[in-house]
């Protein structure tokens, strides 16, 4: 019995490749994301810690200039955390789009699987066909020799 070759096959691994490399790109903006997230979360962290020497400072007898100088520091802090949420809305853009070519080139990858199954149930029912011709030909041939 003749065995079932997909004329396409290289087409199916290719689209199986292509699919595999969005996941790994997913991945990718998926960890890209939870380091900005992190960094994002480290900084406010620290704002939070220098506001509260800020305050501790103005509650004790401290120079205005060493004031000044943490009020600055917590808002270029302030600055850091809005160019960092703007990093992770960069960032969340990325995995969306990500995200969408996965799910493109998991479309994609369908399709071609599905063709490939209805080629090789042609190619089974062609087969079966085939075989059935022949058992009716010998059956034939055998009726015919067994009759007198």
């Amino acid at each position: 019995m003749a065995s079932f070759r997909y004329s396409f096959q290289k087409v199916v691994d290719l689209k199986a490749s292509e699919k595999m490399q969005a996941e790994w790109l997913l991945s990718s903006a998926i960890g890209a994301l939870a380091a900005e997230e992190l960094s994002l979360e480290q900084l406010r962290s620290e704002q939070h810690q220098w506001e509260q020497r800020l305050i501790d400072a103005s509650l004790q007898a401290v120079s205005l200039q060493e004031l000044q100088m943490i009020q600055q520091y917590v808002e270029y802090l302030a600055a850091c955390i809005v160019n960092k949420l703007a990093d992770v809305v960069q960032a969340q853009n990325a995995v969306e789009r990500r995200r969408g070519k996965l799910s493109d080139k998991m479309k994609d990858e369908k399709v071609w699987l599905k063709a490939k199954e209805h080629a090789h149930e042609r190619f089974r029912h062609s087969m079966q066909l085939k075989d059935q011709n022949e058992l009716d030909e010998l059956a034939s041939v055998r009726f015919m020799l067994s009759a007198p």
